[in-house]
């Protein structure tokens, strides 16, 4: 991985839009909403707290997490797509 988050950030590759309906109506890139869940493939150490300690994170590389939808930023690498989000935005890990 090229990208090393920082403090507590994490990257995530978000998963892939749904591109069809149940019904098997073909969606355009306008109504498609923003993806909530991804992958994570890098953890950053962690928070720097005031007393100089690390708060150690939560969340571990290769969780499949569920994040706030309009959290973080999005970066190209590689012809892929990732984000850059702070370990705050998780809410939830989902359970293998």
């Amino acid at each position: 991985m090229k990208l090393k988050p920082l403090g507590d950030k994490i990257v995530v590759k978000a998963a892939p839009n749904e591109e069809k309906t149940k019904g098997g109506l073909v969606l355009p890139d306008t109504v498609k909403e923003k993806p909530v869940e991804g992958i994570v493939v890098a953890v950053g150490p962690g928070k720097v707290l005031e007393n100089g300690t690390r708060q150690p994170m939560e969340i571990c590389v290769d969780d499949k997490i569920i994040y706030s939808k309009y959290s973080g930023t999005e970066v190209k690498l590689d012809d892929e797509t990732f984000l850059v989000i702070g370990e705050r935005d998780v809410l939830a890990v989902i359970e293998k």
